[in-house]
């Protein structure tokens, strides 16, 4: 089965696009706005969705996301939410969305509920940011039977086995971690993402499934960020810009934001 999400990115490389990935909290400032949030995200220039349903324990957001999902959680957002928000968003626009979760309330919904019921929303699948592949039976065997994308974190500290084992293991992309620590923005982008990526890109390419997408995330916030990660990765993740432009600009904002972060997916003509 085709992953929708290498499909946006191999379309974004073929119309001289590096991709723009964009995550969102769901519930946040409530349901409804988020929707409407997700779809002018989508709408003003992401060729992929990622979706944050609000967690209790977030470890790895930084505080303006953390402010968002607790806003979220306090506005009585529920877990079966997600899928409800995943359905609306994927009636209205044809860009993929996938799913940021902690491990924890999948494992508490259970994993192939969880996999049946994101699928039959619309979605595309799942990045487990603390979960790793040897962890996931369960979740590799339910996203093969369902053909939802898995994208598993490779980060600087990996290990050459590790990075084969997350290669071999995540469709969709890789999801390149550019500094060790929260997401936030940073005004300088650790170089350890792009000898990362060098490093997915040289095992990737002895592997039986070819050469691996990789995606830089954490500490993305403009377009210059955008335009310099291009120059090596297949796609940039933005996420707190985009929370904050929400907050503080609502619609409008986020929508300006958007495009002007997405003005850095072009790629110079050879």
């Amino acid at each position: 089965m085709t992953s929708r999400v290498a499909a946006a990115i191999d379309a974004a490389h073929a119309a001289g696009r590096g991709a723009f990935i964009g995550y969102l909290p769901i519930g946040f400032p409530d349901l409804e706005t988020s929707v409407e949030a997700a779809v002018t995200l989508a709408e003003s220039g992401a060729d992929v969705l990622e979706l944050g349903p609000p967690y209790s324990d977030p470890v790895m957001d930084g505080t303006v996301i953390q402010e968002a999902t607790q806003a979220a959680l306090a506005g009585g957002f529920r877990l079966r939410d997600t899928f409800t928000a995943v359905r609306e968003i994927t009636r209205r626009v044809d860009v993929p969305v996938l799913v940021m979760t902690y491990w924890n309330p999948v494992l508490q919904y259970g994993v192939d509920r969880y996999a049946d019921d994101l699928a039959a929303a619309g979605g595309a699948g799942l990045i487990t940011p603390d979960v790793t592949p040897e962890a996931a039976p369960e979740w590799i065997a339910a996203s093969e039977r369902t053909g939802l994308d898995r994208v598993f974190l490779a980060a600087p500290t990996s290990t050459d086995e590790r990075l084969d084992l997350i290669i071999a293991n995540s469709t969709g992309f890789v999801y390149t971690v550019s500094t060790m620590g929260i997401t936030g923005e940073r005004e300088q982008l650790d170089a350890a993402a792009r000898t990362l990526v060098a490093r997915l890109r040289t095992r990737g390419a002895t592997s039986p499934d070819g050469a691996v997408r990789a995606c830089v995330g954490i500490g993305i916030s403009h377009a210059a960020h955008v335009s310099g990660v291009l120059e090596y990765a297949d796609g940039a993740i933005v996420g707190t810009a985009l929370v904050r432009a929400l907050r503080d600009g609502g619609l409008e904002g986020l929508s300006e934001t958007a495009r002007s972060i997405a003005s850095g997916t072009a790629r110079a003509s050879n």
